[in-house]
């Protein structure tokens, strides 16, 4: 099995974690980074580290288009897109803002895919590409008061899995990585406004502390984003590269959580956030 060299990758969602830490380790082994954020200053650090920035916001078609043309221009190519921007919201489905879960599915999603339509032709005339779609180990697991961010990572792998076969002709490949617990701040930024369902007007109040308890749960002893980023570039970049990556705290246990005879797992995890309580 060998390993790619000197790559130029397009990577979304690089202001933290993840992102971030992949930017850095791809520029350690010599590869060409494209770092890329909503807004430019959130990854400052990185541009003053010598790594190309570019602002890219993948709810934006004409953002999108202006950073793919960018690095085309810049690189004269684009051998790999790793699609890791992501949003998470947290509370009960029955009451979480519409409009909170429609922003997780137009990011984690159809952004996704408008980033991925925008650089396949310039593989495709190439006949050669990696795409790597950053989805996560709850789109296989349903776990409370995290419906919209399992579902939209859910449909990340199924889509990645149809689009493997459609880009296969074009000498494309597709890589899905299923990360458990890494360091980052989804957990800050999917908590907020999660004080509504302290409230007495929300029905799920007597369960706030669970609720709060799944916010935070993939930072309790989170794999640190450095050697999450060193390991996913190893086996994202093998030749041939593995169809699945999973990696981060927590994923054997959670995968073996999912294989659970549904009953068995709903009630498990039900308990665990204190969904029980509710039925008293």
């Amino acid at each position: 099995m060998t390993s790619l060299e000197k790559q130029v990758v397009l990577v979304t969602g690089c202001s933290t974690g993840i992102g971030q830490a992949l930017a850095r380790e791809l520029q350690a082994r010599g590869h060409r980074p494209f770092a890329t954020a909503r807004r430019l200053e959130s990854i400052a650090d990185l541009a003053s580290e010598g790594i190309d920035t570019i602002q890219l916001d993948v709810k934006d078609a004409a953002s999108i288009r202006a950073a793919v043309r960018n690095v085309v221009d810049v690189a004269g190519r684009i051998d790999i897109l790793v699609n890791n921007a992501g949003l998470n919201v947290f509370g009960p489905l029955a009451e979480v803002p519409l409009e909170s879960l429609r922003d997780v599915f137009e990011t984690n999603v159809l952004g996704l895919a408008a980033v991925t339509q925008a650089v396949f032709p310039h593989m495709a005339v190439r006949r050669s590409g990696l795409i790597v779609n950053v989805g996560s180990v709850v789109g296989l697991l349903p776990t409370p008061f995290a419906g919209g961010y399992c579902a939209t990572k859910s449909a990340v792998h199924m889509l990645s899995e149809v689009l493997r076969m459609e880009v296969r002709p074009f000498g494309i490949d597709v890589v899905v990585v299923q990360p458990g617990g890494v360091k980052s701040s989804i957990a800050d930024s999917g908590a907020r406004g999660l004080e509504r369902y302290r409230s007495e007007s929300s029905r799920y109040h007597r369960v706030y502390a669970g609720i709060e308890k799944r916010a935070y749960a993939s930072q309790d002893n989170p794999m640190p984003a450095e050697d999450f980023a060193r390991e996913l570039v190893t086996q994202a970049f093998a030749t041939p590269p593995p169809r699945v990556i999973r990696l981060g705290t927590g994923t054997d246990l959670l995968t073996q959580l999912a294989a659970m005879p549904a009953e068995q797992r709903d009630a498990m995890l039900s308990s665990n956030f204190g969904l029980d309580a509710l039925a008293e």
